[in-house]
C-alpha cells in the first residue's frame, strides 16, 4: 500500500519495490546503495531520492560508464 510516507524505486534490482520512510525527514538527493552479493560479485547500485506529483520515489543513478539519459 503506498502512502505519502512511502518510496518506490525506479530501476536496477530494487525497481518496483515499495517501502515505508523512516522517521527522519526525508531530504530529496538523499543517495541509497543498495549491494547485491547472492551467489556471484558484489554489486552495487546506487538510487537518489525525490519527490514528484505522485511523492517520493529513488531513482536509479547513471553509472560513470552510462550517458544520463539512461537513469
Amino acid at each position: 500500500m503506498i502512502t505519502d510516507r512511502s518510496v518506490r524505486f525506479f530501476g536496477g534490482p530494487l525497481d518496483g519495490r515499495v517501502q515505508e520512510l523512516t522517521d527522519e525527514q526525508p531530504v530529496p538527493g538523499t543517495v541509497v546503495r543498495h549491494i547485491h552479493l547472492h551467489g556471484g560479485p558484489k554489486i552495487e547500485t546506487l538510487y537518489e531520492l525525490g519527490l514528484t506529483e505522485d511523492g517520493w520515489e529513488y531513482r536509479l543513478c547513471a553509472h560513470e560508464t552510462e550517458p544520463d539519459g539512461l537513469r
